[in-house]
């Protein structure tokens, strides 16, 4: 039986946590030709949080594998991964640094600079804890879930193509989704 102290709310949390991506999504939600969605992922990522003695005191770190892109097609994951969109071949990685972190009831609001082709903006995420738990393997794991929406064009993401009946292909809205398991390694 292990000793490990299972966190009861968002504001016991402390320690290193270590991303558990076999547990994780990191995907998106883009509309296409303006009437329907489409939803993708990254299939590789790592990340870690630190906390202090106060959850206000973290820092979060994200790097995601642009050639990662799933979306399940393999045309379009293609063009995504061509200078069109993301340029992988110059910019192989998305990066987010948190630079705050605030706790509101059971939210985690994390700003930090999501870096995007050599483009940094700051963003807010809000993370709801969804809860901890000791896992069949002794760890202490930890869940939250967020999303943010974000202009792809801020991010020299610019490629598109007008519809004859007005609009266009790939819209500039970009809805970030993030469902995270973490394992508390320190």
């Amino acid at each position: 039986m292990s000793t490990a102290t299972v966190p009861a709310t968002l504001t016991d949390l402390t320690g290193t946590w270590a991303l558990d991506p076999s547990h994780s999504r990191v995907g998106f939600v883009a509309r296409h030709a303006m009437v329907t969605k489409v939803r993708g992922a990254f299939n590789e990522f790592e990340g870690t949080a630190t906390i202090g003695s106060d959850i206000n005191d973290t820092a979060i770190a994200l790097t995601i594998q642009v050639g990662s892109v799933d979306t399940r097609n393999a045309d379009r994951d293609g063009h995504l991964k061509s200078g069109d969109f993301l340029e992988i071949e110059k910019y192989p990685t998305i990066t987010f640094t948190s630079t705050s972190t605030k706790a509101v009831g059971s939210t985690l609001e994390v700003t930090g600079d999501l870096t995007i082709k050599d483009t940094t903006k700051s963003i807010t995420i809000p993370f709801e804890f969804e809860g901890a738990a000791l896992d069949p393997f002794g760890n202490v794991r930890v869940g939250f879930e967020g999303s943010v929406a974000i202009n792809r064009r801020d991010y020299g993401v610019t490629w598109n193509a007008a519809l004859e009946t007005g609009g266009v292909l790939v819209s500039d809205k970009i809805t970030l989704e993030f469902e995270v398991s973490a394992i508390k390694s320190a």
